[in-house]
């Protein structure tokens, strides 16, 4: 888990640039801003948006629903190796614990978000109940890099951090598929992208095994490798976010059945090291072709999704904002101790249990996965815009985390 710097400046600078551009424009320029985040780029499309009985696919949609997928999929294979692999960081009783937090880390926010909208009425509850899950999320490449300002490189919390974002993505992924449908359900539509997955698995993965079965060389497997690279996978893809899109769950995790049919290494370095890219087993190399077009693809959700004008500040932010920074460091203190002491499953040997608060307030970043469940929580409107200003200035969780270290005297280790 090295070269952190490198990987925040391959995947999150263009994003922040992206972010910061949105932010500028809408201020300026409101409906030039509005205007080109929905332009549209093709009426009566085979995808898109419905509109009046037809599927129109707009800027807005080319972005959030298909190009983005390609980022939940990276995602999804950093969280499917932690799970597979004999030494993923999420087996065995290592994980126990940091799952236990991340448990706390998505019910703390929920509670503190819909307890206080409750408080505020119930015409403010009705308007914003549906943004429960916006504050759950945790930002891995940013929470991580501020992990590793407050505690040092070598401190066990921050490997802690790192297996808990990783849980709370996957818990994410799982929330966006159950709880924010883009449209009418009907999950038949699923039979075509599960139906594909296991297609691709046995034709192109375990069957080529199967023929290569003692034989040291691998004939078969590497014949297939050498021929036709990647191809069934990003074909199978294809059809795997079709089936999504037509199924009604959020197509940007359409590629999801798919990554786990991808041949993979028998071993895994962590999602910040730089001995990933040595691995050439076909999981990793197609994660390494996606990088360049991934750090576009973020670039351009930041520039169609951060464009808030300030004044859209509003009860929404201020949950989002509350279920971040109280609910998640309340929330992975509590359920953390409760699973290291009551139950006895301990912590990391050099951590102690005031960290987990320290941990809680790195793990208040949201922004990322925060914006893009935002926008699909809530129609495009105020209430929406006042969700995703409560997203991005979850950044000053940051500010927050460095005060709270200094106070509970968090003893730095570098490596």
């Amino acid at each position: 888990m090295y070269r952190v710097w490198n990987f925040v400046a391959e995947y999150s600078l263009l994003l922040i640039l992206g972010a910061i551009t949105a932010l500028i424009w809408a201020n300026i320029d409101a409906d030039s801003y509005h205007h080109f985040v929905e332009f549209v780029i093709w009426d009566h499309a085979p995808i898109g948006h419905l509109h009046d009985g037809h599927r129109t696919l707009t800027l807005h949609y080319l972005v959030n629903d298909l190009l983005m997928a390609l980022f939940f999929a990276i995602a999804a294979k950093e969280v499917w190796e932690a799970v597979i692999l004999k030494n993923g960081s999420l087996r065995g009783k290592k994980a126990a614990t940091p799952l236990f937090a991340t448990a706390g880390g998505m019910f703390g926010p929920i509670a503190v978000y819909l307890c206080m909208a409750m408080l505020m009425g119930s015409d403010t509850y009705n308007a914003v109940a549906n943004g429960w899950a916006i504050p759950t999320a945790t930002d891995i490449a940013f929470s991580y890099l501020v992990g590793r300002l407050v505690f040092g490189a070598g401190h066990p919390a921050v490997r802690f951090l790192l297996l808990l974002a990783i849980a709370d993505d996957a818990a994410g992924l799982i929330i966006l598929a159950i709880f924010y449908p883009s449209g009418d359900l009907a999950p038949e539509w699923l039979l075509l992208s599960f139906g594909v997955a296991i297609a691709v698995y046995v034709l192109f993965n375990w069957f080529p095994r199967f023929l290569d079965k003692g034989k040291q060389h691998r004939p078969n497997t590497t014949r297939l490798r050498k021929s036709l690279g990647g191809l069934p996978y990003v074909l199978a893809g294809c059809i795997s976010w079709y089936g999504f899109m037509r199924s009604g769950l959020h197509p940007a995790l359409g590629l999801l059945p798919i990554v786990p049919t991808i041949p993979h290494a028998d071993r895994a370095f962590g999602l910040f090291s730089e001995a990933e890219k040595y691995l050439h087993d076909l999981l990793n190399v197609m994660e390494h072709a996606l990088k360049h077009p991934v750090e576009i693809v973020l670039f351009f959700f930041g520039l169609l999704n951060a464009g808030v004008e300030f004044g859209a500040i509003g009860d929404a932010t201020w949950l989002v904002l509350a279920g971040l920074i109280i609910g998640k460091p309340v929330g992975i203190l509590l359920f953390g101790w409760i699973a290291a002491k009551p139950l006895g499953l301990g912590l990391p040997q050099g951590m102690r249990i005031i960290d987990l608060v320290v941990i809680g307030c790195v793990a208040a970043i949201g922004f990322t996965v925060s914006l893009f469940v935002a926008s699909v929580a809530f129609d495009a409107g105020p209430i929406q815009d006042a969700a995703k200003m409560g997203a991005l200035f979850s950044f000053f969780a940051a500010v927050i985390s460095i005060i709270v270290g200094k106070l509970t005297k968090v003893e730095k280790q570098e490596l």
